[in-house]
């Protein structure tokens, strides 16, 4: 099953302007009285007007001592974006039904970048499904773009269309990716804890800025997530010390359940026997985001 998602984003700046026009006429003694009488509030109703127009000026103020200027820019935002995505709905659902269920996103490496879709399929599960039709979860596969990486804000912009039009359950919902998607499991899911019960990067790597940062702004959300990486020992491509370090880091900061497992006879195709492992799956269902009362 294939979709297709377009998001267009434009935003535009409008101008204010505030201006003033004045009338000339032959005016009598009468009139010119009358005039005078409501100068006051006509001088009152001017002044609001300028202070109105100078507040479109920038809010800093100079400071003679330094040898800078303080600027600020606000560009008019133009994206445009899309994503072909396989999808994987399981034998029992049903949209009417009420019944909600759990969510698998998967990012899979740079060899599938492209647009024939299909090639997602190659690895992870998006295979496993063809070879097991009854797997208990919706299972959304992206393909990124030829000469792209992972973008956080595409694939949030799609698990967003996906459970708005979707009976996902959005306390269950799984984060895993290889290699390049190992990396965006990484990326993605410790920017964004809050998003994923439990993530599962293979043979990918990540910054240890976005767990200070994460551990930071937003502690309890990490702490909570469960995390199970999975890396081969020979792997020549990406090597195990980047899973090994990212583990480290998240233990330090407090991450209550951190596993690395480590194939020892394996390369950089170390997802194969992660993926072919029920385990990975009865280990991710262990995980639910509660609601926020």
């Amino acid at each position: 099953m294939k979709g297709l998602l377009a998001i267009f984003i434009r935003s535009n700046v409008a101008e204010n302007t505030c201006y003033i026009r004045p009338r000339v006429s032959d005016l009598s003694a009468n009139e010119l009285l009358k005039i005078l009488s409501i100068l006051p509030r006509f001088l009152s109703l001017l002044l609001l007007c300028l202070t109105a127009c100078s507040s479109i000026t920038p809010t800093s103020e100079p400071n003679p001592r330094s040898v800078q200027t303080a600027k600020l820019f606000k560009p008019q935002k133009f994206q445009r974006f899309q994503l072909e995505y396989l999808l994987f709905l399981p034998q029992d659902y049903q949209a009417t039904s009420g019944q909600r269920w759990p969510l698998i996103l998967f990012l899979h490496g740079s060899g599938e970048r492209g647009t024939n879709v299909w090639q997602v399929a190659t690895h992870g599960p998006p295979k496993h499904v063809t070879e097991h039709p009854d797997f208990p979860f919706i299972v959304v596969s992206p393909q990124c773009p030829e000469g792209q990486v992972w973008s956080n804000e595409t694939l949030l912009a799609l698990l967003d269309e996906i459970t708005r039009q979707y009976a996902v359950d959005p306390g269950r919902i799984y984060l895993t990716g290889l290699s390049m998607g190992g990396y965006g499991t990484w990326n993605l899911g410790l920017a964004y804890p809050e998003k994923f019960a439990a993530i599962a990067p293979i043979c990918g790597g990540g910054e240890l800025i976005t767990v200070m940062l994460s551990s930071r702004d937003k502690a309890e959300a990490l702490k909570t997530l469960g995390i199970w990486a999975f890396h081969g020992a020979k792997d020549p491509v990406v090597p195990l010390e980047e899973s090994q370090r990212m583990k480290d880091a998240l233990e330090k900061v407090g991450v209550q359940e951190v596993k690395l497992t480590v194939y020892p006879d394996a390369g950089h195709n170390s997802w194969t026997e992660a993926y072919n492992d029920p385990q990975l799956y009865q280990w991710l269902m262990k995980y639910e985001r509660k609601a926020r009362n």
